[in-house]
């Protein structure tokens, strides 16, 4: 087997099928199904399971996918190398957050493709940790704090948040004078996590409670606009709802303490020229963007 055969297997899988796969990779279905054929003899198994809607993979081929993609990965690495000038090439692949990913760096990934035409951007959005080198991604753009990790981040702004609740929910329950009180309030969390604050130089670390979770930032947003809860939410997300009044920032003497955005990669000495790239496109914007800027101001 050779290179040419690993990506077009990729190409093909993560397409979706030989048509759309002879599309992006440049060359005719008939070429692509060659070497599929030559990479499944190769191995004495299938790959992929043809069907009238395109091409589906086999449970070898969902296996081996994973492993080829890593090889086309180091390969294109390889060429940076030696290469170390001229167009960015090559697969980028990306996990970035679900909550706001979509409206708040799908422009700034839009840019990168349009600055790197011969660059083949894939954008995967969830919000939760996937595994970098496991599942085949160069990076991910995280936000929040960063659990310590053998991933080699890089900060690209900061991120601001707030306690918010809607009016009516501090109407009918009151409002929380210190992070203590919040034992008492209903909690709008993805999980069991702990929310922080700072008072004066020390951090006060609460464990709250309450029947509302879900794991998406932007669900939580929409709880807490309905009042059933307090919210703790980075400014991204809640802006438009405090700018309007349907949130109102709460106990803002106990600011929690800065968070950040950050570009993470696996361990390695240097990053992928396209991975530099991105993350200098992703610096250049950041602080242009008015939800990311700085504090909302209340």
């Amino acid at each position: 087997m050779d290179i040419e055969e690993l990506q077009t297997f990729v190409a093909v899988a993560d397409a979706g099928g030989i048509s759309s796969a002879a599309t992006r990779l440049g060359v005719s279905k008939s070429i692509v199904s060659r070497r599929l054929a030559r990479l499944e003899a190769d191995l004495g198994i299938q790959l992929l399971a043809r069907t009238t809607r395109g091409a589906a993979l086999t449970e070898a081929g969902i296996t081996f996918r994973d492993h080829a993609a890593r090889v086309c990965a180091e390969m294109d690495m390889a060429k940076e190398t030696l290469l170390p000038a001229g167009p960015l090439r090559g697969r980028l692949r990306i996990a970035a957050p679900l909550s706001f990913g979509p409206t708040h760096f799908a422009p700034m990934l839009a840019e990168m493709a349009r600055r790197h035409p011969l660059l083949q951007m894939q954008t995967c959005y969830s919000d939760r940790f996937v595994d970098l080198i496991g599942e085949g991604y160069d990076c991910a753009i995280r936000v929040g704090y960063l659990p310590d990790s053998n991933l080699i981040a890089r900060g690209i702004g900061p991120i601001f948040t707030k306690l918010v609740a809607s009016p009516g929910y501090i109407k009918v329950h009151g409002e929380p004078a210190c992070p203590h009180d919040l034992q008492a309030h209903e909690a709008l969390m993805q999980g069991t996590e702990t929310w922080q604050f700072m008072d004066g130089g020390n951090v006060v670390t609460v464990r709250p409670q309450g029947r509302f979770k879900a794991d998406n930032g932007t669900a939580l947003v929409a709880a807490a606009t309905a009042g059933l809860g307090i919210a703790y939410l980075p400014d991204c997300l809640t802006y438009e709802q405090v700018k309007s009044g349907a949130l109102v920032p709460i106990m803002t003497h106990y600011p929690p303490p800065q968070a950040g955005a950050y570009v993470v990669r696996p361990p390695g000495p240097h990053p992928a020229r396209k991975i530099q790239a991105l993350t200098e496109l992703l610096i250049e914007s950041f602080g242009q963007s008015p939800h990311f800027a700085k504090p909302v101001s209340v």
